[in-house]
């Protein structure tokens, strides 16, 4: 399997309530460290009157950007320890913030760390993990008689079939990783007897 890293699926957020303080995790995606201080921004403006709002984001396909804060909280108790959770599940293109506005009853250090490595992970299972890999697509175009054997195979074979146009022939795309090319196109050039008709052809990432 082409996996080219891990991320999350969508962007979600938690609460939870620890001994009276409030704790909020946003994540999001991110690219760049101008995407995620964009978002730590945005955060940091939407819950202003927070106690604290504690960043942290990971860059880069093999996680080469990594950064967090603990925003006036005890050095190494939020920001670096909701990193590390992060890294240690493989994960990158991510950006987190945890807002806490405290209830007036002191955690420790170690109820810190919990309680901010908590809300992140409460976030993450809300968000989803995905598995982004490299896709091949190719637009190609077909004689109507092999629509059905060709949506037929699609059961089968390691492909998704979409984007379909009919006139005096239907052209369509299909798409499936790189190294399944010669299982999904060897069939197809059965089916047609022939090279098919490839119209275009363009990598991706899914």
């Amino acid at each position: 399997m082409a996996i080219r890293y891990r991320s999350i699926a969508k962007e979600a957020s938690a609460e939870q309530i620890i001994d009276r303080s409030r704790f909020i995790a946003h994540i999001g995606r991110c690219t760049s460290r101008e995407e995620a201080e964009r978002y730590i921004a945005d955060i940091r403006e939407r819950y202003r009157d927070a106690t604290h709002n504690v960043p942290c984001f990971i860059c880069g396909e093999k996680q080469e950007l990594m950064w967090a804060s603990d925003d006036g909280e005890p050095s190494g108790t939020s920001g670096p320890s909701m990193l590390q959770m992060f890294a240690r599940e493989g994960l990158t293109n991510i950006v987190c913030v945890v807002t806490r506005y405290f209830g007036g009853i002191k955690l420790g250090t170690g109820g810190l760390v919990r309680a901010y490595t908590s809300s992140a992970r409460l976030a993450l299972e809300a968000a989803g993990i995905r598995e982004v890999r490299d896709m091949r697509e190719i637009r190609l175009r077909i004689p109507y008689a092999a629509l059905e054997k060709l949506r037929h195979m699609e059961q089968n074979l390691p492909f998704a079939m979409y984007d379909l146009e009919y006139t005096d022939s239907v052209t369509l795309s299909i798409s499936y990783e790189p190294e399944d090319e010669e299982n999904v196109l060897l069939p197809i050039r059965e089916l047609l007897a022939a090279e098919p008709e490839i119209l275009e052809s363009k990598s991706f990432l899914r």
